[in-house]
């Protein structure tokens, strides 16, 4: 029986996530918006695509929940993007009412699926979706870290002027300002980065990686990035439905892990067809844990805001 991926949400990134599933062709492909005719008329435009990738993935375009029941991975993007100007956290409680409802819609129409949350403000709204759902800890996920250790990657095989593929990096903590880009542990070729680049154009990358969304919203001006998100997503989507097993930064629900409790917030996974089946712990500097744990409590700050901390 193929496999149903549902996308919520018919915007920019939510559309290219169903694009980028479709093509691939393993599972069916839900998008529900609450725009009439939105999810409709670019899931017909995706259809029509078919012939000429080609792919032959059922693709539909709903308003209606009951279109998306029996999902096994539903991928949230609903919410308002940023505009220039504009933090994550200022999101929060015009997108706080927004997943609610969709999570709640979620788990009443498919409540054995894994959720992969891509809603910003990112560690808050996935902690939001997984109280909300009542779903167990691994069942819910963040799309966070997938994306942030790629911009990451990508300034370092610019800068080395190497295949990006050859570059493995680690990024930690919260979707945000306060996320954990760490170079010793990061990679080319298997050689130590700070082997490789000089102190100062490092940290001018690990800048540049912390900055990168809103990067894109100030050049874009009136919109932000979806081409490199729902690519980010759409790979968590593949290691869940093929059981990769792939070692992958998500946001997860922390119980201890890292010295932080209750709180949700990127760190290596082992991502698999049961979700985050495991978190994997790193041995930090003291720095390193103490800007974490930096990165953590700012989660917690939104969370008292929604009053779920």
């Amino acid at each position: 029986m193929r496999k149903k991926v549902t996308v919520i949400g018919a915007g920019n990134v939510g559309a290219t996530c169903a694009q980028r599933i479709a093509e691939k062709g393993y599972a069916d492909v839900v998008m529900l918006d609450i725009v009439e005719g939105l999810p409709q008329g670019k899931g017909l435009d995706i259809l029509q695509c078919g012939p000429i990738i080609p792919f032959n993935t059922n693709m539909t375009g709903t308003n209606d929940y009951a279109d998306t029941a029996n999902s096994d991975v539903v991928v949230i993007t609903s919410g308002i993007a940023r505009k220039p100007g504009m933090s994550r956290d200022d999101l929060i409680m015009t997108n706080m009412k927004i997943i609610t409802e969709v999570t709640e819609n979620i788990a009443k129409h498919s409540p054995n699926c894994i959720i992969v949350c891509v809603t910003n403000p990112l560690d808050a709204m996935t902690q939001l979706a997984w109280h909300v759902s009542k779903f167990p800890r691994n069942r819910v996920l963040g799309q966070s870290g997938v994306l942030d250790s790629s911009r990451f990657q990508t300034f370092i095989a610019q800068e080395l002027k190497v295949s990006v593929e050859d570059v493995s990096v680690c990024v930690l903590g919260g979707h945000g300002d306060t996320m954990v880009p760490v170079p010793r542990l990061s990679t080319v070729g298997g050689i130590p980065l700070p082997e490789l680049i000089a102190k100062d154009k490092l940290d001018a990358m690990v800048k540049r990686t912390v900055n990168g969304g809103a990067e894109i919203v100030n050049l874009l001006k009136t919109g932000s990035a979806y081409y490199a998100p729902s690519a980010a997503t759409v790979k968590m989507v593949d290691s869940i439905i093929f059981d990769q097993k792939r070692i992958l930064p998500c946001s997860v629900l922390l119980e201890g892990e890292y010295g932080i409790n209750k709180t949700f917030v990127g760190v290596p996974c082992k991502v698999g067809e049961k979700g985050a089946e495991q978190v994997i712990e790193l041995k930090l500097t003291p720095e390193e844990s103490a800007a974490l744990k930096k990165s953590a409590d700012a989660v917690q700050e939104l969370l008292k805001i929604m009053k779920l901390g």
